[in-house]
């Protein structure tokens, strides 16, 4: 039998950039195991678990990774870990670096890893972009997705895992940067765009400067945080995201049945498309000097 109802943490976690923040991680997952037993899931911010310097990139699977997945088989929770950096070893001697998310279910298994599409560029230098979107199925519940940072910036990121069958979308960031009001206005607008639950984590301390925002499928924010470490307990309701999709939302419009109706075709994205020569004009994407 299923279960639309599902209970996840969010934290918003003092991150430090100069030593691993694990332990951290672990001691707040036992916490909510604890206080919060209907809770099944917890989920930490953009590059919690060894913070933000690209030196601490690991090659996968890693022993920090190998930790992660021992604090989910004992506490019982699935984690998002957040992200770390990923190094891919190539034949040539050379390396690639990618912002790389393990989600890991609450046996300690890595159900799947996600690389961040948009690299925060120029500013994220020498990072790669990965390639594929990233749902996920929690047996009973629902299928998840997955994105991190920057990708909400892009709401093609979204759309697509929408189109993919996500009814959650799990959103860890770090962002420590005086544009975090317009991420909340995206996560507001990506909730309500697709009818999706959009949590959106962001980190403290080195990991950012909080407030984050958690947005149901009607676009109601359930949850705004400051810029102090918080639990952020939530329950997602799936029906109630099914529902919302066959009857519109708040029983208004209806846009993912509208977007799958569509007449019109876009072609804005086939790349190199003569139309749209405007966007050549812009110059190359640089940091403004």
């Amino acid at each position: 039998m299923s279960n639309s109802l599902f209970g996840i943490a969010g934290v918003q976690m003092q991150v430090s950039a100069f030593a691993s923040n694990v332990e951290q991680m672990g001691n707040y997952m036992r916490y909510i195991r604890m206080r919060y037993p209907w809770v099944k899931m917890v989920m930490f911010s953009e590059l919690a678990p060894l913070g933000p310097k690209h030196s601490t990139a690991e090659v996968f699977p890693s022993q920090t990774e190998i930790q992660l997945t021992e604090l989910a088989r004992e506490t019982g929770l699935w984690l998002i870990s957040g992200s770390m950096f990923e190094r891919v070893e190539g034949a040539d001697e050379s390396s690639k670096v990618y912002n790389t998310l393990s989600v890991i279910n609450p046996e300690g298994y890595i159900v799947t890893r996600y690389r961040k599409l948009f690299p925060f560029r120029p500013y994220e230098k020498n990072i790669e972009a990965g390639t594929e979107f990233c749902v996920f199925d929690v047996p009973d519940v629902g299928r998840f997705g997955v994105s991190i940072c920057y990708d909400m910036w892009f709401p093609e990121t979204t759309r697509t895992l929408v189109a993919m069958g996500a009814e959650v979308i799990l959103h860890p960031t770090m962002t420590d940067t005086i544009d975090r009001d317009i991420e909340l206005a995206i996560a507001r607008a990506s909730a309500a765009q697709n009818q999706v639950y959009f949590i959106d984590i962001n980190g403290v301390g080195d990991g950012g400067v909080g407030k984050s925002i958690v947005v149901d499928p009607s676009g109601y924010v359930l949850h705004q945080s400051e810029s102090s470490a918080e639990i952020i307990p939530i329950e997602v309701d799936l029906e109630r995201v099914r529902r919302e999709r066959r009857r519109g939302l708040r029983t208004l419009g209806q846009p993912l049945k509208s977007f799958r109706d569509r007449d019109c075709n876009f072609t804005v994205y086939q790349k190199e498309n003569p139309e749209f020569s405007y966007l050549d004009s812009l110059g190359p994407l640089t940091k403004p000097e």
